[in-house]
């Protein structure tokens, strides 16, 4: 169970699909494997509130998780939104046109991130200046105002942040990975979205206005707050500052991607010197299946990690790879897990494709080492309690499972799925996930080579 924002680094918090925007599940007395109470309230409005005190002295984490991503864009030529609204979001209102001073002044670090389903606004700071911090953030979230020429200039800087991540061959092959894999599904487009989209941002001024009003209200809003605060004293300032925020947003329908039934394979020529990758992509279940998400890390670490097979054949013996990634994130629909391998030349790749189909064959007929996987599923475990010291890695975890799963106790559904996962478990869902009928293969390389399968 890891949590990242960029499709480039290895996600896996448990996150997955909720119909609805319907209250969260609530989380039972006995407490699991997550370390620290965790309690609810949901204003007459329906923005719910999130509380988790734990021992930082003088510190909290005061996260703001909206239920929209790029998901959510369903409207042709109008991708990127979620994610360029999350730029605007720093403009301020009337009565605070400088978010950023302001904070600065509070002493508090602000930023925030999109992913395909759903936009976090993170601060954190000393808790003496908590109760400014939520009157600021209550205006920005229901008075937030900026004039055209702020919104043309916002939208050269997402260009510009776009031009930047497409110089590199990260964002050719999520593109295409995406775009080959979907094809009706909104995670057919990158968070980022489609270049042709960006481009024409300048002249949406008004579309960006509805794009407020439609998604940006309190039921789909969910506010964590982490640390050392007075839970009673916190309540109330939020009641007074957020309690006359009103609407409801809006529930686009999402189209449904049909079932996948072959192989599909994509091939990027990259213009500049490069080293080789293949990047092949399954179709898995939402996370909210959590014995699916589980069993997902501990392939992920028993093939590709440092102690897997794979990673010791490939990269540490013949030395024809470097170390494997994981592509792949939480989602709340059916979406992708992929693996990017990153072969020394051109003619490492078909290998490095080869031995991946034979490792997984391995899983499929059973052939899984128990203890290895205990040793896997212990370090998944411990891993996740070391990554839930400070209240931003608290509220980091909890703005990624509760805003996707819509479950206060999905961290420790996620770990009882781990603890009882059995080899017969990972060599089922091998067969049934992990095959060609529902598997993408990208592979890019330097413009003047060519890959033969």
């Amino acid at each position: 169970m890891k949590s990242n924002t960029p499709m480039l680094e290895r996600a896996g918090l448990v996150a997955g699909l909720v119909a609805g925007l319907g209250a969260l599940a609530p989380r039972p007395a006995d407490a699991g494997a997550f370390p620290y109470p965790v309690s609810q309230e949901t204003l007459k409005n329906g923005l719910r509130v999130l509380f988790v005190p734990m021992a930082s002295p003088g510190l909290a984490a005061y996260y703001t998780a909206v239920r929209t991503g790029s998901r959510n864009e369903i409207e042709a030529g109008h991708t990127g939104f979620a994610h360029f609204f999350e730029h605007m979001m720093f403009r301020g209102t009337k009565a605070n046109p400088n978010f950023d001073g302001k904070m600065a002044e509070f002493g508090w670090h602000n930023n925030a991130f999109t992913s395909d389903d759903q936009t976090v606004y993170t601060d954190f700071g000393p808790a003496s200046r908590l109760g400014d911090v939520i009157a600021l953030e209550a205006d920005r979230f229901r008075n937030l105002s900026y004039a055209e020429p702020a919104f043309r200039t916002e939208a050269l800087a997402v260009l510009g942040e776009y031009n930047k991540s497409a110089a590199a061959p990260w964002l050719k092959l999520e593109e295409t990975l995406a775009g080959t894999a979907f094809t009706k599904h909104t995670y057919r487009h990158t968070t980022l979205g489609y270049l042709a989209d960006i481009q024409a941002m300048p002249g949406k001024y008004a579309y960006s206005k509805k794009f407020h009003q439609r998604f940006y209200r309190p039921d789909n809003c969910i506010v964590i707050v982490v640390g050392d605060y007075d839970r009673a004293a916190v309540l109330a300032q939020i009641e007074t500052h957020y309690g006359a925020w009103s609407g409801k947003a809006d529930q686009p329908k999402i189209p449904v991607e049909p079932a996948q039934t072959a192989e599909r394979r994509a091939a990027v020529a990259w213009p500049h010197p490069t080293m080789p990758r293949v990047l092949m992509g399954y179709k898995v279940p939402a996370a909210a299946d959590h014995k699916a998400d589980a069993t997902l890390d501990v392939v992920y670490d028993y093939l590709f990690g440092e102690t897997g097979s794979l990673h010791k054949t490939l990269v540490l013996e013949k030395q024809i790879a470097e170390p494997f990634q994981a592509w792949s994130q939480a989602h709340r629909d059916p979406g992708l897990w992929a693996v990017l391998g990153t072969g020394k030349a051109p003619e490492h790749l078909p290998e490095i494709e080869r031995a991946v189909d034979a490792a997984i064959a391995e899983l499929q007929a059973g052939h899984i080492d128990e203890a290895q996987l205990a040793r896997i599923k212990s370090n998944q475990r411990y891993s996740l309690i070391l990554e839930l010291e400070d209240p931003e890695s608290v509220a980091e975890q909890l703005a990624w499972t509760v805003s996707v799963t819509g479950e206060l106790d999905a961290i420790d559904r996620y770990m009882a799925a781990l603890d009882a996962l059995t080899p017969a478990d990972v060599a089922a869902f091998a067969r049934e996930r992990l095959v060609p009928a529902g598997r993408t293969v990208v592979t890019l390389t330097q413009a003047t080579t060519e890959v033969k399968k």
